[in-house]
C-alpha cells in the first residue's frame, strides 16, 4: 500500500470496500479492547467529541449513505451505548459497502478518509498507536492530498514532493522544489487537521515551511491551535 497513488485505478473499487469494511471491523476491535468506560473517553483530534460521540459520527454518515442509495428515510442513531451503535453501523453496511464498490468517484472516496480518518483520532484517544499499513491509506490519502494540492493552487503557493516511508507525491502543480517528510500518519494527520503549526514545521522540510502553512487549512480541515499527542519519528 502506499500513500502517493491519489490518482491510481483500483478495479471495480474493490478496494474501497475493503479499507471501509477494515475501519468498521477494526473501530469494533478497538473498543472491544478499550477500558471500562471507553466510551466517554475524550477525543483529542476531535474537541468537545467523546468516543461515543466519534462512534455515533460514524453510524450518522453511515445511514445518510444507507437512505441516499435505498432511497429510505435515515433514522436517528441509536442512544444506547457502544454495542448499540457498532450493531447499528453494521446493520446498514450491507447496502454502503455495495455503493462503494461501484465506479470510483469522489464521494466514496471522502466517505473512505472520513471513517479512516477518525479511526486514527479513536487510536489517538485509546493510546494504540497507527498502524504500519491499511487498505484505506491509499484512497483516504488521494483525498487527502488532492483537497492539500486545490488549497496550495489556490493560496497561489508552489508545489511539494511529499515523503513518506511508503513512496513519495506531488502536492499542487508543476515541478516542486521543496521536499516535506515524515511517518505516514503525521504526514497525513498534517493534512486532516490534526497536527499544529509546530507539529508540522517538525516534519522533514527541505526549506523553511513558513509560506506553505496557510495551505493546511483547507475544506473541512483547520490546524489546530494546540499541538495534540504524536511526534515526528
Amino acid at each position: 500500500m502506499t500513500i502517493v497513488e491519489p490518482h491510481r485505478s483500483h478495479p471495480s473499487g474493490v478496494p474501497a470496500v475493503a479499507a471501509y469494511r477494515q475501519v468498521r471491523r477494526a473501530t469494533a476491535q478497538l473498543l472491544a479492547q478499550g477500558p471500562p468506560g471507553v466510551g466517554a473517553l475524550p477525543v483529542a483530534h476531535c474537541p468537545d467529541w467523546t468516543v461515543r460521540d466519534l462512534v455515533a459520527h460514524l453510524v450518522e454518515i453511515c445511514a445518510r449513505v444507507h437512505g441516499r442509495v435505498t432511497g429510505s428515510v435515515p433514522g436517528a442513531a441509536p442512544d444506547g451505548g457502544l454495542a448499540e451503535l457498532l450493531a447499528e453501523w453494521e446493520r446498514l453496511s450491507g447496502p454502503v459497502e455495495e455503493f462503494l464498490a461501484g465506479p470510483e468517484s469522489m464521494d466514496r472516496h471522502i466517505l473512505v478518509m472520513d471513517a479512516f480518518t477518525h479511526e486514527l483520532d479513536l487510536r489517538q484517544a485509546l493510546g494504540v498507536a497507527p498502524p504500519v499499513d491499511h487498505p484505506a491509506l491509499p484512497v483516504a490519502s488521494g483525498v487527502l492530498l488532492k483537497g492539500f494540492s486545490a488549497s496550495l493552487d489556490g493560496h497561489g503557493l508552489p508545489p511539494l514532493a511529499v515523503q513518506t516511508e511508503h513512496g513519495s507525491a506531488v502536492a499542487g502543480t508543476g515541478d516542486p522544489a521543496v521536499t516535506v517528510a515524515g511517518p505516514w500518519h503525521e504526514v497525513y494527520l498534517s493534512l486532516a487537521g490534526r497536527r499544529s503549526t509546530a507539529q508540522i514545521r517538525s516534519l522533514r522540510w527541505s526549506a523553511d515551511p513558513g509560506r506553505w502553512l496557510p495551505a493546511f487549512t483547507w475544506g473541512p480541515f483547520r490546524v489546530p491551535e494546540s499541538s495534540v499527542a504524536g511526534s515526528v519519528r
